[in-house]
């Protein structure tokens, strides 16, 4: 059989103490990160962000771009609805 070491090994309470310590405050930024992405707040206040900056890289030209033709569309849309029909073709009946 293999000899176990059970024998007791010096330990320098200082170092130990620093390592608890090391560990709790590594845990405790874990929980702290862990809550953040957890909490329905600060998510939307995450994506709300995210909106702001996509909104910030738009083109104001493309902006321009695709107002225009929204107007086009719509002047288009109301011009062919406002146009009076024509009138209703006449039939010849043909003599029997």
């Amino acid at each position: 059989m293999a000899d176990a070491d059970t024998g007791a090994k010096p330990v320098d309470q200082d170092a130990l103490v620093a390592d608890i310590d090391r560990t709790r405050a590594e845990l405790a930024r874990t929980i702290d990160a862990i809550a953040d992405r957890v909490s329905p707040t600060k998510h939307v206040n995450r994506v709300r962000e995210e909106v702001r900056a996509r909104a910030a890289q738009v083109d104001p030209l493309m902006v321009g771009a695709a107002a225009a033709a929204l107007v086009v569309a719509v002047t288009a849309l109301f011009l062919f609805r406002r146009r009076k029909p024509s009138p209703p073709a006449t039939r010849r009946r043909r003599p029997r």
